[in-house]
């Protein structure tokens, strides 16, 4: 691991659902795919600065999914947050994470850090459960919560983490209805705050790119198997057999912030064969490549 500070690294990890398959214990098939998922990340020559769990950790909030989480990530060489998803239940998720902060109630705070360059970010983390709802919700008490953390700090580049993101995206199914009128409450609480320059978000099990008030969306794809692409619209009376889960491979998140820059990188978990490594004959490309930077 390189020890030189290069700018804030936040790892992102989504929607893990453990507990799916209660009975498997160890080799729960979403369990496994979490553990190889963190075994890539903590294999990497640059750690990050902080890990993300951002909502779905367990399938239906057991208090011993939470635990085997909590175990499996004390591993980590770096703090490690959580926040809730719709699968999740929030009490036994703190209970399972005291540390966690809160606000109101709700699992959402704000991290303060910088680049090493004197660049400071903040990293606000939303609480977007709601017992009972699939979609989400953003009531008036977490919009007053994020609106006084904006208005704090309306000079320091900002980057939101959440679970469910705020837009329709077309896969019929997983969406709220449109005009969703939480939807509109967060639109009309980021609105005009340029200092957000990132929102990132789970819950869709798939890579998604969107624009929420100026402001980029990115969506991390799950560890759990994911959500099939399929734009059509559906109708819940007809089973047409559509597919809508698929076992694709488990994926990260690495968010880069430098100063100015803020870039994601989206890495799936699997054995593939390595095409090419940096070896003695491609010294002249990379050289080649290099001297452009001058």
């Amino acid at each position: 691991m390189e020890s030189e500070k290069r700018g804030v690294l936040i790892a992102q990890i989504t929607d893990t659902h453990v507990g799916f398959e209660p009975e498997a214990g160890e080799n729960e098939f979403n369990f496994v795919r979490f553990r190889n998922v963190l075994g890539h990340l903590l294999n990497q020559k640059i750690l990050p600065d902080m890990l993300i769990l951002s909502g779905d950790l367990t399938d239906g909030g057991q208090p011993d999914s939470y635990a085997r989480i909590r175990e499996l990530v004390a591993e980590c060489p770096f703090p490690v947050h959580v926040i809730p998803g719709n699968h999740d239940s929030r009490d036994e998720l703190l209970k399972a994470f005291p540390d966690c902060p809160t606000a109101d109630g709700f699992a959402q705070f704000a991290i303060d850090c910088d680049d090493g360059a004197g660049n400071a970010l903040r990293v606000l983390c939303l609480d977007s459960f709601e017992p009972g709802r699939h979609g989400g919700a953003f009531c008036e008490v977490r919009a007053a919560w994020l609106a006084k953390e904006l208005a704090a700090h309306p000079d320091t580049p900002t980057v939101i983490f959440m679970h469910h993101p705020p837009v329709v995206a077309g896969i019929d199914w997983m969406d709220p209805k449109p005009g969703e009128a939480w939807f509109k409450r967060f639109h009309d609480t980021v609105k005009g705050h340029d200092q957000i320059i990132s929102i990132q978000a789970g819950h869709l099990h798939r890579p998604l790119h969107s624009v929420v008030e100026g402001i980029p969306l990115s969506v991390t794809p799950a560890v759990a198997p994911a959500v099939a692409l399929d734009l059509r619209p559906m109708d819940a009376e007809v089973a047409d057999s559509r597919p809508i889960v698929a076992a694709e491979p488990p994926f990260y998140s690495l968010h880069l912030w430098r100063g100015g820059e803020f870039v994601s990188h989206f890495q799936p978990v699997g054995h593939w064969q390595t095409l090419a490594r940096f070896e003695e004959h491609l010294k002249p490309m990379m050289k080649g490549l290099f001297a452009e930077r001058v």
